[in-house]
């Protein structure tokens, strides 16, 4: 793919250019390691690093023009090209859709944003469409997928550049449709530059990302762009669809930012689609979906009142993307599992051990209520808070494990470059609010270290118990203030287990 400077500078006006113009760009990067010949390189200033730092790098490498929001003298011993604009990040987002050829207008594109749920929704979308015969890629928390290949994956929704690099692979690969995630951080930066959304879905939304967004309505307006994104006006592609959750009062603000037609979804309210005589087991969950298809009853593999809003949202996605009823009803019935979200650790215990992403308060009431719908013997919670994230949801979530559980012990998530001590003092306000006055069976515990955390609630657990671990989920890895370890919640389990099976 390669593309003339002279073209990639039409699409920046007052631009002010200082070098050759008569170059080919055959890459764009804004990381200086992946410089080669024949790379623009765009200068982006970040909170820690600041690409101005690193042009002379990049010449070294072969970077034939350079784009900068400062002031930069030439460099001796080159021909570089530099290339100053206002912004470097919006340039960026301009550039470079147009140098992979705009890969989001020539997919279905099908982006699913809120606070819990996202994960899961986007994978039973995938398997239904897939079940429809449709060729699909999938991008997301815990991986991307290019119909079954897999690529790794550094945050909810990729920077611009490894974005439109990723939809040019899926185009290339023969894919009809892109299902992703939406970040609020990734609209709020315009990640999804280039982007022309056909369908757009809306979970729900409560408390997270304030430490970003600073209030409550940011982050519900950051949400609310990818529902304005949805305009037929100046679209390629036709056939705009908004899925979004009535019994979210945020979702009647994307409704409102939706400039086409609506499906809603509820289970308490009137919508498009609702869903009646729910059952949650620990082994699955059935229920009945009212729609105008008329009545679609259900029994599934995955459980939990927090699913069936999950299957909601995908089969709202799935009938406006024309797939027929009976087909969704095998794709739902046929679904498994997602890594990490509400997945069940077998190893022959005789209690359950549940691993689950949740690490909102809302998430981790959701997972909660969910276990207490099934739990014959106590729910023992096991989770904590990650670090240079929000500290406000901190005691909140502290105060629904006691509420919700039997016993708590709070311990490290992600700690990053916070003190663990300090984050469980957080976590332990709210754990202490919820237990002043109430029945002394209940209790707490506070262990820094996860490992230890795990293995006590394994040893504590009985016949008939469940023991919850939240909050990291798929999550193989925990990042500490000086290093990232190699930790995943289901393999400690397992290991603890087969310690205490092996010792008797």
């Amino acid at each position: 793919m390669t593309k003339n400077l002279e073209q990639l500078m039409a699409l920046i006006p007052h631009s002010v250019i200082q070098g050759r113009i008569d170059r080919k760009i055959a890459a764009v990067t804004h990381d200086s390691r992946k410089v080669s010949p024949g790379t623009l390189f765009f200068c982006v200033a970040g909170v820690h690093v600041d690409g101005h730092d690193f042009i002379a790098e990049a010449a070294r490498s072969g970077a034939d023009a350079v784009i900068v929001e400062k002031d930069m003298p030439a460099l001796a011993d080159t021909d570089i090209t530099i290339i100053k604009v206002e912004n470097t990040r919006t340039a960026m987002q301009a550039i470079v859709p147009y140098f992979f050829d705009y890969p989001g207008r020539k997919l279905r594109m099908i982006g699913v944003t809120g606070t819990n749920g996202k994960t899961t929704t986007t994978y039973l979308i995938r398997s239904i469409l897939r079940a429809a015969g449709r060729k699909v890629g999938l991008i997301g928390t815990i991986q991307t997928l290019i119909d079954e290949k897999a690529l790794p994956i550094k945050n909810t929704t990729p920077d611009v550049i490894e974005l439109q690099s990723i939809l040019a692979e899926m185009v290339a690969s023969g894919m009809e449709y892109a299902v992703m995630e939406v970040s609020s951080h990734a609209l709020a930066l315009n990640r999804v530059a280039g982007c022309e959304f056909d369908i757009g879905v809306f979970t729900n939304m409560t408390q997270d990302h304030l430490d970003f967004h600073l209030t409550f309505d940011n982050y519900m307006e950051a949400k609310a762009e990818l529902f304005r994104h949805l305009s037929q006006t100046n679209s390629t592609k036709t056939g705009k669809t908004a899925v979004i959750n009535f019994d979210d009062s945020a979702g009647i603000v994307m409704a409102k930012h939706s400039a086409c037609p609506v499906i809603s979804y509820s289970v308490n309210n009137e919508a498009v689609l609702t869903a009646g005589n729910v059952e949650v087991k620990s082994a699955g969950t059935s229920f009945t979906i009212t729609g105008p298809f008329g009545s679609m009853d259900l029994t599934l593999s995955i459980t939990g009142m927090f699913n069936v809003y999950n299957v909601l949202a995908a089969v709202g996605a799935a009938l406006a993307e024309g797939v027929s009823p009976c087909l969704v009803k095998q794709a739902l019935e046929g679904f498994q599992s997602v890594p990490g979200r509400f997945e069940l650790v077998q190893a022959g215990q005789s209690f359950t051990v549940i691993v689950d992403y949740a690490h909102t308060p809302d998430g981790l009431e959701n997972v909660l209520k969910t276990a207490k719908q099934f739990a014959a013997g106590r729910i023992i919670v096991v989770f904590g808070c990650g670090g240079d994230r929000d500290r406000t949801k901190r005691p909140i979530m502290g105060n629904l494990a006691a509420q919700y559980g039997d016993v708590v012990i709070a311990t490290s998530d992600n700690p990053r470059s916070e003190d663990p001590v300090q984050i469980l003092a957080d976590i332990e306000v709210g754990i202490k609010a919820a237990l002043t006055g109430t029945s002394a069976a209940k209790q707490y515990e506070v262990i820094a270290d996860r490992r230890q955390a795990i293995t006590q609630a394994i040893r504590l657990a009985k016949p008939q118990d469940v023991v919850l671990i939240a909050g990291k989920g798929h999550e193989t890895y925990q990042i500490l203030k000086d290093k990232t370890i190699d930790f995943d919640d289901r393999q400690v389990a397992r290991e603890v287990i087969g310690e205490m099976r092996k010792n008797g």
